[in-house]
């Protein structure tokens, strides 16, 4: 009875969140803050639940971990967020009002229609950005030290170099009407999706759900150290549909994850981690001369 009610917590956790959005008065909506708080709230909560109901010793929380995750989600919400609401929603925003495009009937749809076509709409777009990572190097390169974390926590999905950060928030969710409660339900609920899907917390929600959104089982494989070849599957960050759907889903779980002889990189090494082929070739060079 108490695993059922721990696997009902990811479930559990999105309505919650969606009943929010739902019901909160408009001033709440529209103040800045006001999402913010709700992530922030999410990632607060899951991370506790791992306290609780840890799923793997080896995923425990230290200090190191906890200090880098904190900054990756500041760095995240900070400038990530910005970078991408300046160059490609802000953008794309002026572009739909100059082109006249709109999409009246989703924005006459009702509030829980609006937020699953923003999430499957952003989440396809992910697929096969992520997808793309994995399967050509110059992307690989920027995509790798998200994979070189050797445990996984709630925050972890932050984790990564600031190229990738950014290429995998790309989307072109500015180009649908939707209302405001309903765009921002549905980034809220993808991401604490994706919290739960890097968690060390014990809940394997239900079949219903595991069908649609990512979880940690599916998640955990896509990052196993088995090897590089093992990652190339379950790629949905908080939609798996898309993987059952173009034929890269994969059943099972993995507890020890991590790349190259589970080598953490510290947050210079991963922010280097793309031109590392460069500066090596460059060092033999002068090694070489010398």
């Amino acid at each position: 009875m108490k695993q059922t009610l721990i696997n009902l917590l990811p479930p559990a956790t999105i309505a919650a969140v969606l009943c929010f959005w739902a019901f909160a008065p408009q001033s709440w909506v529209e103040a800045p803050w006001t999402i913010i708080v709700v992530g922030l709230s999410v990632i607060a909560f899951v991370q506790l639940l791992e306290l609780v109901f840890e799923r793997h010793e080896g995923w425990r929380m230290n200090g190191q971990e906890l200090a880098t995750d904190i900054f990756y989600v500041v760095f995240g919400y900070g400038v990530i967020g910005f970078l991408s609401d300046a160059l490609i929603n802000s953008p794309l925003a002026e572009l739909k009002a100059q082109l006249g495009i709109a999409t009246p009937w989703l924005a006459a749809s009702p509030f829980l229609v609006q937020v699953l076509v923003v999430m499957f709409v952003f989440e396809f777009g992910q697929y096969w950005m992520h997808r793309a990572m994995h399967n050509w190097h110059p992307l690989w390169l920027t995509h790798a030290p998200h994979h070189h974390v050797t445990q996984l926590n709630a925050m972890k999905g932050f984790i990564g170099n600031p190229i990738e950060l950014f290429l995998i928030s790309l989307g072109v969710i500015a180009l649908l009407d939707v209302d405001l409660n309903a765009l921002f339900g549905a980034i809220t609920a993808s991401g604490a999706i994706a919290v739960y899907a890097h968690a060390n917390v014990r809940a394997d929600p239900p079949i219903w759900y595991g069908y649609f959104f990512t979880t940690i089982r599916n998640h955990s494989l896509h990052h196993t150290a088995l090897s590089y070849e093992d990652t190339r599957c379950n790629y949905g960050n908080s939609v798996i549909f898309w993987d059952r759907v173009f034929g890269t889903y994969r059943e099972g779980e993995s507890a020890v994850v991590g790349q190259d002889d589970r080598k953490r990189l510290s947050i210079r090494e991963q922010w280097l981690f793309p031109v590392l082929p460069w500066l090596e070739d460059k060092q033999r060079a002068k090694a070489s001369s010398d």
